[in-house]
């Protein structure tokens, strides 16, 4: 499928899905999101695709948010839909089963940082700026920012971010957590994928059950999730990828996972 607003390749079980709007610091507006909503459900459902990384085109930004001349037309209704199906978007990438990669080269301003925050992982080159300016216009975030941001870096630095509207850079977004590493700005998309390899090589099973028991056992007690983290370690130990991998660690060669 040919986008209007995006690039999609995937290279050895990788798959790059990149906003193509860097003349507007790839903002987000409707026909991207729809587009992006079509992407990952594309990568979701191939096969081949074992990791995804999502970035944007260009230095500047991977995305600077929602597009503004959309958002000056909102009321509370048409706000509160347009909240709703950005927050289906960043649901559904957080959901997806497969390990995603935010890839972020330049702003990751409102909306782009809160779809990067959905990620299973964020890493970043040097320059990179990461903020939630909404308050500053007198709206606020409303793609989920509010509820992930808390989870990821605490209670307190979430409240300084977004109610200061001011951006921190990339080494403060590494010091408290917000994003796993800092890479080459020159190489930023080369290492990237280099990352994704240490994901794309295992099973997609047992990718796919992890991701879901840290998923939702943050939305339950110690005790729930536990329960829930059993449950789904024994579905891992009813696939033959399982099998395969216990094999090949007695036999002392890698395994061959076949997604099974």
């Amino acid at each position: 499928m040919d986008y209007e607003n995006l690039l999609y390749e995937t290279i050895d079980r990788v798959s790059i899905i990149a906003i193509n709007r860097p003349k507007f610091l790839n903002s987000i507006n409707y026909k991207t999101k729809e587009e992006l909503k079509n992407a990952f459900a594309r990568a979701k459902q191939d096969p081949a695709t074992k990791v995804i990384i999502f970035t944007g085109v260009g230095e500047k930004a991977f995305s600077a948010g929602a597009d503004i001349s959309e958002l000056v037309l909102l009321d509370p209704i048409s706000g509160r839909e347009a909240a709703q199906k950005g927050q289906a978007l960043a649901q559904f990438i957080e959901n997806m089963g497969k390990p995603t990669i935010a890839t972020i080269n330049g702003y990751a301003l409102g909306g782009g940082l809160e779809l990067a925050l959905a990620c299973t992982m964020r890493v970043a080159s040097p320059s990179a700026k990461f903020g939630l300016p909404e308050v500053g216009l007198g709206i606020m975030p409303g793609y989920g920012g509010s509820q992930r941001l808390s989870r990821l870096v605490g209670k307190g630095r979430a409240m300084e971010m977004i109610l200061s509207a001011e951006p921190i850079d990339a080494q403060e977004a590494y010091r408290i957590g917000l994003v796993n590493k800092i890479l080459p700005e020159k190489s930023l998309l080369d290492e990237a994928r280099k990352f994704a390899q240490r994901f794309a090589l295992k099973g997609a099973n047992a990718l796919r059950l992890a991701i879901e028991a840290v998923n939702h056992g943050l939305e339950v007690p110690l005790e729930k999730g536990c329960e829930l983290e059993a449950s789904l370690a024994g579905l891992c130990w009813g696939t033959e990828d399982a099998k395969e991998g216990v094999r090949a660690f007695l036999e002392k060669r890698t395994p061959i996972f076949k997604d099974k």
